[in-house]
């Protein structure tokens, strides 16, 4: 991986570290606690990227991953009462790790020779599942299964990153717009309460399930 991507995953890291953080100190965890939730958060998504292409974690390949992780925990503590207060910091902190993540994600599974359509899937998965893992282990609801568009995001973005490459636009561009892309429709997504109709049941279907519960 060249300079540029290394720089774009340490940076990832650190965002999503935060927002990991930021999400277990409005839960009161302690420290241990709340670096453990942002451990997780910022590695989940590209460990299960590795895992299913066959390659080493990549934060076990470098210690700047760790590393990356640590210094978002004294952010977190010196600034806590603005990041806890203000609860658009989260939102901010999680788009740009996703939309970094997603990049990267991308630009990992093209370089290993894989085709852009898995790309796509992996981009996908780096961007989403540690925040998934993140929700789960502070006993939340994941953003991914909400009503907020979240995967798709990154999907839209995948897609104009595979677009631009096809136009011959460079790396770095295909990058930034997928990043913009991403970053901007988690914005307007929460600004707006962007939202793909939720899974309903009628009466007769609840009661139904009821029973079979109480069997």
């Amino acid at each position: 991986m060249d300079t540029f991507e290394f720089i774009l995953e340490i940076v990832a890291t650190v965002f999503y570290a935060i927002s990991g953080i930021r999400l277990a100190a409005v839960k009161k965890f302690d420290w241990f606690g709340a670096y453990s939730i942002g451990f997780v958060t910022a590695i989940g998504g590209g460990t299960m990227r590795d895992v299913f292409l066959g390659t080493n974690p990549f934060w076990m390949l470098d210690p700047w991953y760790a590393i990356a992780t640590i210094a978002a925990l004294p952010v977190v503590m010196v600034f806590r009462r603005y990041l806890v207060r203000l609860e658009g910091t989260f939102y901010i902190f999680d788009a740009i790790g996703l939309a970094l993540f997603v990049n990267v994600g991308i630009y990992k599974t093209l370089m290993l020779g894989h085709p852009m359509w898995v790309a796509l899937i992996m981009g996908t998965i780096t961007g989403s599942m540690g925040g998934v893992l993140r929700d789960i282990f502070i006993n939340e609801v994941p953003l991914v299964f909400r009503k907020e568009i979240y995967a798709t995001a990154c999907i839209a973005g995948g897609i104009v990153y595979w677009l631009i490459g096809l136009a011959g636009g460079s790396s770095i561009v295909q990058q930034l717009a997928c990043a913009v892309l991403v970053i901007g429709l988690r914005f307007f997504a929460v600004k707006h309460k962007w939202a793909f109709p939720a899974m309903s049941q009628d009466a007769a279907a609840v009661e139904e399930m009821k029973e079979y519960d109480e069997n």
